[in-house]
């Protein structure tokens, strides 16, 4: 089965306007862009046939040219990186079975979760979509908690049922705990890291069927496919005390820049 790494990106992002060409200074003190930066993940996957940035802007194009990255331009049209990806697997020279969806702001993801990823979709063919979630401890609960706080749309949280299929994902912390934790205790609340694997028919699938109430609410993309009766399994991941958090907001670029930093990531 053909593998391909998407890395969709857009420019015009209500929250957080041209967050790719962000740059992010790791342990090195040399500054990167977001996008580079997620390019560098993807570049450590065996085993992958394609790879590309998928975006509708130039200067993103322009940016991922500088580092010798490989661009698929797409529609402006699309409402999300779920649908980009679908029209960039179509324009690869070889069109892919697996699909993943490496988000472009994420690049604190270990490798070893897409790796997970490929290797689930490979060995359970009944799989459709699969994406990794981490159990929270507690001072990721917290920062979770005041993003909601102070009003600011962090990371998103997911409950799933006891065979690891989703039952939803949240930008709100879910589900609701009364309990308090220390920092380093484990929580029940498991952390969505944003990444997705997908077979192609799943991709045909989704950009077939319109926007759902859960998925306009929330903001989230993944929801058209609960909301459609397609399952997608949680893969349970290790972060193997590396610290893992999206930049989804200016204010998470120092967290992410601290976390760089720890992991030795130039």
């Amino acid at each position: 089965m053909n593998v391909a790494i998407i890395i969709p990106a857009r420019y015009a992002s209500n929250r957080f306007p041209g967050k790719p060409l962000v740059k992010l200074k790791g342990y090195s003190g040399i500054a990167k862009t977001l996008i580079q930066r997620t390019w560098e993940v993807a570049c450590q996957i065996q085993g992958v046939d394609s790879l590309a940035v998928a975006t509708d802007d130039n200067q993103i194009a322009n940016e991922v040219s500088s580092f010798n990255g490989h661009v698929v331009m797409t529609s402006e049209n699309w409402k999300n990186g779920t649908e980009r990806c679908y029209e960039a697997n179509t324009l690869l020279d070889s069109t892919a079975d697996i699909i993943i969806n490496l988000q472009g702001d994420a690049p604190l993801t270990p490798p070893d979760f897409i790796d997970d990823l490929i290797s689930a979709m490979r060995n359970n063919p009944e799989l459709q979509v699969v994406t990794p979630v981490i159990q929270c401890k507690g001072e990721g609960y917290n920062r979770l908690l005041n993003d909601r706080k102070e009003g600011r749309i962090g990371g998103t949280t997911v409950v799933f049922d006891d065979n690891h299929q989703a039952l939803y994902f949240s930008k709100n912390v879910i589900p609701w705990c009364s309990e308090n934790f220390a920092p380093a205790e484990l929580t029940p609340i498991y952390h969505h890291v944003g990444v997705y694997a997908y077979r192609a028919s799943a991709l045909q699938w989704y950009v077939n069927r319109k926007q759902g109430k859960l998925e306009t609410l929330e903001g989230l993309e993944q929801l058209r496919f609960l909301e459609g009766g397609i399952k997608i399994y949680c893969l349970e991941v290790n972060s193997k005390g590396r610290g893992f958090w999206e930049l989804n907001n200016p204010s998470d670029i120092g967290i992410v820049e601290k976390a760089l930093a720890a992991a030795f990531i130039a």
